[in-house]
């Protein structure tokens, strides 16, 4: 009796508990219900509303000529300065109907958007694209033309430049008269670089596209004034591509002239194989073993293994065929493929040093690891470049060699990757030893043409004269096809357009200077797709930028800025369902007009045909139907576009010479993607956050004029005052904009009181633990203290009915989404909505903000619809000379019209 009352107690205990959780969760909801309504922002409205900015921009395009860059670098039409906010329009949505373009053009002309970028028009998956497909791609559709050309003079009509992307995704057939190998390429745009065929074809579309005369301007695009930019390669480098592994997968047939042009080339230089022999210098001994246990005879002494979160793994030391072998059997492969490795720290490594690491593996299945050398602390950062290779279920000896790229007095040896398969690996008989590398190979003569090209993957064990001249040679071949080109466009075919080569990053500084304009892109957390690109299989990471301050887009982009040239980023974006995408535009908006860069291209308004209507996020990065991205644009505009943040004052240089360029390519301190820039030499990350930052390039190359003193944090300030990155709060930094047009909250502003000259916003709880952006700005033009009609935007939370976030991997729910109750929790980690985007409509946020305007005179607020017009008025009240008044998710806007009246 007695144990059954108490087990009755229990349960009655438990179902109280229970009832009180139960309690706790639905009130939560509740809250999370009443804080996110439905907000669709129609595809076609161009209406004159207050939220309009088509007014702003002077109509048709091109009415005072070209764009041309003024002595100062920057970008200049008709005398004044002009800075572009763009978007990117992809694939089939170049080629609307008619009554699409004209309403899509003026809609992108309310949102103060002028300019657009064209890419995409050759992407092979479209069944409608720039190429008559009964022709291979050597011949334009006549229709897409059509449909291309009525657009862009609607473009021009509202005042909307475009830039023009030649080289992006087209795929070359043998239909285009070359080998059928290129059918085999799979990174075909790296071939124009030494294949004088795949050039000619290059040039052969420029010639079609950019002569074609348009009926609806009466002009060709060469001479057309509304065509600002024309880019000759999307993320293309000969340098960039080596680095990737590009040049190594290419069919013989091609890899034949590449190492035609490499033997021709040093022919030029040596004139024989002896003395190529002599310069390059010949074998060298190896240096005493750095393993004190290589080959596992004391078990696991000086190695460790690691199997990460997520991952599963079982290890140990056995024997197999009289030799000890390290077994290590991956039962459940990890988030990310580095959740299982292993490596042997403690080891001193000394920059420009060189290893040679030979061991014995293999593995059950075909797997792909990685070797390199890498810092046995924090930060963990490579020390070398990183060789992958292929293991089989035979016994193979490996050999690579390893290039030291930085010093450090506990570096490790790390063996990575093993997590990216289920399977058995085995390894033995490691070795670890200094190297200098060797120069002619048997069999290799300059007479006979058969020197062969470096792979990235034994480029170490090549005479350090041997890396250089062969990064010489790619460096001079890169040069000489963006210059060729660049003549081409401007010289045969009359481009009075500005012409970008490619992206810093994929080509080099020095190089790209030599163009008209500087390019760059960056997107933060980037979707990941750890088994095939492009796959169901991805996952983004949730963390908001604003948490790192010194590790984000502005470093990325700032750090390859070349002083006296425009500088454009026209690919920027944060993918969808990152929970903290509303700071995407207002915060790059901020620092690149601190920077004083020229342009911001978001990636993209959308890809696909029009018209888009579908009322909800459509994928990662479209934003044509994402609420709260195209209301920040307004934001964005006057931030940069009309340039309410001003430049800062002081310029901070960098010296990266064209000597500086190469020796940093071939000492291994950069990678594809990441060609060199003012990281790699030195400098302080916190630099561009308070002052303009630039790299002094080419032969006349100065010292570079470092900050004057360098920012510690924890609070980021420019040193025009206008802009301040707060980190004061660990993992709730915000960022506060004190511009007299236009002030903004941008962060973790929850829970606290920003006053912004005459403007005091006092932020409430929002559903991401006080994360929102809040900001005021003139409609005028006027200051805010003397404005007759500002807006205020409050942007948090967005994502489609139905959509469900999980953690990759475990599957646990971070958000749930539905319109009768949105459940969340706070999670920094990898997260996927593969199959579960939801439907229309898509929910947003209403932030909670008390708005406090001291501007001497009567205010009106309204709560303004979709469209900005007027739809209820918000109460106004009057405190210490203040006009005071809240909004929140009862108004169902994310925009209001404020009205001063003196």
């Amino acid at each position: 009796m007695e144990r059954r009352r108490a087990l009755i107690a229990a349960v009655v205990t438990l179902l109280v508990v229970l009832a009180a959780a139960l309690y706790r969760w639905y009130s939560t909801v509740e809250e999370q219900r009443k804080a996110v309504f439905a907000f669709y922002l129609p595809w076609d409205d161009s209406s004159a509303t207050v939220t309009s900015l088509a007014n702003l921009v002077d109509r048709p395009a091109g009415k005072h000529g070209h764009v041309y860059v003024g002595p100062d670098g920057h970008l200049y039409v008709g005398g004044k300065r002009v800075r572009f906010l763009g978007v990117n329009i992809c694939g089939s949505a170049a080629f609307p109907s008619k009554r699409e373009a004209e309403k899509i053009a003026a809609r992108l002309a309310k949102f103060g958007v002028n300019i657009v970028r064209f890419h995409h028009m050759d992407a092979p998956w479209e069944s409608f694209n720039i190429f008559d497909k009964r022709y291979g791609t050597r011949k334009l559709n006549e229709a897409a033309l059509e449909r291309l050309d009525y657009f862009i003079a609607k473009l021009k009509e509202n005042g909307i430049y475009v830039d023009l992307n030649l080289l992006v995704t087209r795929r070359l057939t043998a239909a285009d008269g070359l080998p059928p190998e290129i059918e085999q390429v799979e990174d075909q745009k790296v071939l124009g670089f030494f294949v004088d065929a795949v050039r000619e074809l290059h040039k052969e579309y420029a010639r079609q596209l950019l002569t074609h005369r348009n009926p609806y301007t009466n002009t060709t695009y060469a001479e057309e004034p509304a065509v600002a930019l024309v880019e000759i390669v999307n993320e293309e480098g000969l340098i960039h591509s080596w680095l990737g592994g590009v040049i190594d997968r290419l069919p013989e047939v091609f890899k034949r002239e590449l190492r035609a042009k490499w033997n021709e080339w040093l022919r030029a230089r040596y004139g024989s194989t002896e003395k190529l022999r002599v310069a390059w210098g010949g074998p060298t001994k190896l240096g005493e073993e750095v393993l004190a246990n290589p080959s596992f005879e004391r078990g696991l002494e000086g190695w460790g293994v690691e199997v990460h979160d997520g991952a599963q793994a079982s290890y140990g030391v056995v024997s197999e065929n009289g030799k000890r072998v390290l077994r290590i059997r991956v039962v459940k492969r990890g988030t990310e493929n580095w959740y299982v490795q292993f490596n042997y720290p403690r080891i001193r490594v000394r920059e420009g040093e060189t290893y040679l690491v030979r061991f014995a593996a293999r593995a059950e299945k075909e797997a792909y690891i990685t070797v390199h050398i890498k810092q046995a602390h924090e930060p963990w950062s490579a020390l070398s470049n990183v060789v992958t290779v292929k293991l089989t279920p035979e016994w193979r000896v490996y050999e690579v060699a390893l290039g030291v790229s930085a010093s450090d007095d506990n570096a490790r040896l790390d063996i990575s990757n093993l997590g990216a398969l289920e399977t058995t690996y085995y390894f033995a008989n490691f070795s670890m030893r200094l190297f200098q590398g060797s120069g002619l190979k048997e069999g290799e003569s300059l007479e006979a043409g058969t020197v062969d090209i470096l792979s990235p993957s034994d480029f170490f064990s090549r005479s350090p004269q041997a890396r250089r001249d062969w990064v010489e040679f790619l460096w001079e071949l890169e040069r000489g096809y963006f210059l060729d080109m660049y003549r081409y466009l401007k010289g045969e075919l009359g481009v009075k357009a500005l012409v970008i080569g490619t992206i810093v990053g994929c080509s080099t500084p020095n190089i790209m200077a030599e163009l008209d304009v500087v390019d760059a892109h960056a997107y933060w957390q980037h979707p990941v797709f750890p088994t095939v690109p492009w796959s169901e299989d991805w996952y983004v990471v949730n963390e908001p930028m604003v948490n790192h301050p010194l590790g984000g887009t502005i470093q990325w982009i700032a750090s390859r800025r070349v002083l006296g040239k425009p500088y454009t980023v026209s690919e920027y974006n944060y993918p969808a369902p990152l929970m903290y995408d509303a700071e995407t535009l207002p915060l790059i908006a901020a620092y690149a007009a601190l920077q004083d860069w020229d342009g911001i291209f978001v990636f993209a308004y959308r890809h696909g045909a029009f018209p888009g209507d579908e009322r909800r996020i459509r994928n990662f990065f479209d934003i044509d139907q994402h609420p709260t991205k195209m209301a920040s644009l307004l934001l964005a505009h006057n931030i940069f576009v009309r340039g309410d943040v001003e430049p800062a004052r002081t310029l901070v240089t960098y010296r990266l010479s064209l000597e500086d360029e190469k020796e940093l390519i071939a000492r291994g301190k950069v990678h594809a993607w990441d060609l060199p820039g003012a990281h790699h030499l030195g400098w302080d990350p916190a630099a561009p956050l308070v002052h303009r930052v630039a790299l002094e390039v080419g032969a006349a190359a100065g010292a570079g004029q470092p900050p004057p003193s360098a920012p510690a944090g924890p609070v980021y300030r420019s040193d025009n005052g206008q802009v301040a990155w707060d980190c004061s709060r660990r993992g709730r930094c915000v960022i506060a904009v004190n511009s007299p047009r236009t002030v903004a909250a941008i962060g973790f502003a929850g829970n606290r009181t920003f006053e912004l000259g005459p403007v005091t916003l006092a932020v409430g709880s929002t559903l991401l633990n006080g994360f929102g952006v809040v900001g005021v700005t003139s409609v005028d033009g006027k200051s805010i203290g003397e404005s007759e009609r500002l807006l205020l935007i409050t942007l948090g939370y967005a994502a489609n009915n139905g959509m469900e976030l999980r953690e990759y991997g475990s599957g646990k729910v971070v958000a749930r989404v539905r319109q009768d109750g949105v459940e969340l929790r706070e999670f920094n980690g990898p997260v996927t909505c593969a199959g579960s985007w939801g439907s229309a409509p898509t929910l947003v946020e209403g932030l909670r903000v008390r708005v406090a305007l001291k501007v001497g005179g009567s205010v009106e607020v309204w709560a303004l619809d979709s469209t900005g017009a007027r739809k209820v008025r918000v109460p106004v009240r009057y405190e210490g000379g203040s006009a005071v008044f809240e909004v929140g998710p009862e108004y169902e806007t994310l925009w209001y019209e404020i009205v001063v009246s003196r």
